[in-house]
């Protein structure tokens, strides 16, 4: 198998099942009336577990005062757009089926941000990315209005 197929299966679809089945349980999580506090608390000691497992099993343990930085600057920022997900669930009583294609345009978001950053429009074709985008986009749409 290629080395850009292994790396498209687990850092592509891999994570999207696993998103997938975390999802499912934020809504499980959302019917037993905890609150948001606890939920991104108890959602921190499973990531620091895993963490922890990484460390000690993963050769490389390399950690700067940047990678640090930026490493809790993702934490907070998806805490929060976890928080919000939680809001929209408990508070409002949106059904988990119509928000996550939503939030999951964050696809869109990194996308173009990654064009722009890294200069990756040099190695993208634009009307296949473009063509993805706008299925992505009016599949969000089409669900939501659902």
């Amino acid at each position: 198998m290629q080395t850009t197929v292994k790396g498209l299966l687990i850092g592509g679809l891999l994570p999207a099942l696993l998103f997938g089945f975390a999802g499912l349980l934020q809504k499980v999580y959302g019917r037993t009336d905890g609150g948001p506090g606890p939920y991104i608390l108890f959602i921190g000691v499973g990531v620091c577990l895993c963490g922890a497992v990484l460390t000690v099993l993963e050769p490389d343990r390399t950690v700067t005062s940047g990678s640090g930085l930026t490493a809790m600057g993702i934490g907070l920022l998806w805490a929060l757009g976890m928080v919000c997900v939680m809001y929209a669930l408990t508070h409002f009583g949106t059904p988990l089926s119509k928000l996550a294609p939503l939030y999951n345009m964050n696809t869109l978001v990194v996308s173009v941000l990654a064009l722009v950053v890294f200069a990756e429009y040099k190695d993208v074709q634009p009307v296949s990315l473009l063509s993805g985008a706008l299925l992505i986009f009016l599949g969000a749409v089409l669900v939501s209005r659902a």
